[in-house]
Formats: structure tokens, C-alpha cells, sequence
């Protein structure tokens, strides 16, 4: 016996243009999405971030809500040029470094804001996030007299250990995914032909006869019936009494 080897199926055009449309259009978007993905993924920085926390403390004259109010107003004024233009000091980043690197979030439950800094570098991140925290502070310690609330730093940043920025496998999986879903939705919004053809048949009945009229894709024919009576033929009595009239 002779081992016949097995053939190998090669990818050719040929079989390419035979592929059915749908797959062509999920395929090359989820190809095109994933590259698209990982290049993003790829290209940006990574980035991480620190964030410090401080509590509002209510002094005698004042009460639980009213620091639970003034948090939510610090919330707002951390990010303010008064509280930035102490805190690059510390910090040794520009002002506008400062602007776009840090954010604040309050909660109204409890009477405390959150100061984080992102940055390419862990450290600097740290850096950030303590220095708004010490002008955040220093500033409520100012207006303490008239606020009756005092801020304090409830938790210093720490050194992060991993990114926050997402990863190119996770960028990758994201851009394949919604790839995918667009040339799903172009799939399903594209016109449909069938192929068929459609016959309309009417009928038209005139005082010369019946028209039949059948349209194929724009192609009309007309079929005529007459139906004009035939003349009546007189029977053998008919004919008799005829002559009798004579």
C-alpha cells in the first residue's frame, strides 16, 4: 500500500471572494479594531495614581451636617487656582501640571474629600496628592473662625504599585470587541437584494374585452380577450314562423 499525503488547503483568492459577505465585514472589523486597539495601548504612557484622603471636623459652635456641607464645598476648592498656587510649592510641578493631574471626589455620607494625582511617575503622583492635601488644609485652617470646621489629613498618598492606565492586552480585546459590533451593525444596515423577481398581475375589465397586464422588473405585457356576443342563430321553428308571416 501507498500513503497517499494528505493535501494541504491553501488561503486563495479564489476562496476568498467565496467567503460570504457577513463574514468578511466582522472579520476585517474586528482585525482592524484589535490593531487599532493595541497601537493605543502601545502608545500611551502608562500612568498611575495617588490619592490622599481629609476629613472635616465639626469645632464646638457647629455640627455633623455643617461638616458634612463643608466637605463637599472643599471638594470644590482644592482644585481652585487660591489652593494650587500653595500646594506647586511642594509639589515642584507647574501649576497647570497641577490643574490637569489632580481630581477630588466627596461623598454624602461622610464628611471627607479625596485628592488624587495621576502621573507617569508613582512618586510624582504622590508628591501631587500630598501637596494639594497641606494647602487644602492649611486654607480650611484659615477660615476655621467663621467656617467651624476644621480640616484634617486623614490619610497621606502612598507609593502605587501598579498602573491605572490599561494594559495593550486590555486595550486590544476592547478595540477587537467594538470592531467586531461595528461591522456586526454595518452588516445588518446594509441593503438586502434577494435575487427574486416579483410578478404584479391586474386585470382590467373595458367595454372591448379583458386586459391582462403582468409587470416582471419593469416589464409590462398586455393580453386582450374579446368577449364582443356572437350573433344569435335562429332555431328550425324560429325560421318556420318566418315564412308563415310571408
Amino acid at each position: 500500500m501507498t500513503d497517499t499525503p494528505a493535501r494541504r488547503h491553501r488561503l486563495s483568492p479564489d476562496r476568498l471572494r467565496r467567503l460570504p459577505t457577513w463574514s468578511a465585514l466582522v472579520v476585517g472589523g474586528t482585525l482592524v479594531g484589535g490593531l487599532t486597539g493595541g497601537m493605543y495601548g502601545v502608545l500611551t504612557p502608562t500612568t498611575y495614581t495617588a490619592t490622599s484622603y481629609v476629613v472635616a471636623v465639626p469645632t464646638a459652635g457647629s455640627t455633623p451636617e455643617s461638616a458634612r456641607g463643608f466637605a463637599q464645598a472643599y471638594g470644590r476648592v482644592a482644585t481652585q487656582l487660591a489652593v494650587l498656587g500653595d500646594a506647586q510649592v511642594w509639589a515642584g510641578v507647574p501649576l497647570r501640571t497641577l490643574r490637569d493631574s489632580v481630581s477630588t471626589a466627596t461623598s454624602p455620607d461622610a464628611p471627607m474629600v479625596a485628592v488624587s494625582a495621576t502621573s507617569a511617575q508613582p512618586g510624582l503622583a504622590v508628591d501631587m496628592a500630598n501637596a494639594v492635601s497641606r494647602a487644602l488644609t492649611r486654607h480650611a485652617e484659615h477660615t476655621k473662625g467663621s467656617t467651624q470646621v476644621r480640616l484634617v489629613q486623614f490619610s497621606r498618598a502612598v507609593k502605587p504599585d501598579e498602573p491605572t492606565s490599561a494594559s495593550p492586552a486590555v486595550t486590544t480585546l476592547v478595540g477587537a470587541s467594538a470592531g467586531g459590533l461595528l461591522g456586526s451593525l454595518a452588516l445588518l444596515a446594509r441593503p438586502r437584494h434577494n435575487g427574486r423577481t416579483t410578478e404584479v398581475s391586474a386585470t382590467i375589465t373595458t367595454a372591448e374585452g379583458t386586459a391582462t397586464i403582468t409587470t416582471a422588473e419593469g416589464t409590462a405585457t398586455a393580453e386582450t380577450a374579446d368577449h364582443t356576443p356572437a350573433a344569435a342563430v335562429p332555431g328550425p321553428a324560429t325560421a318556420a314562423d318566418a315564412r308563415e308571416q310571408r
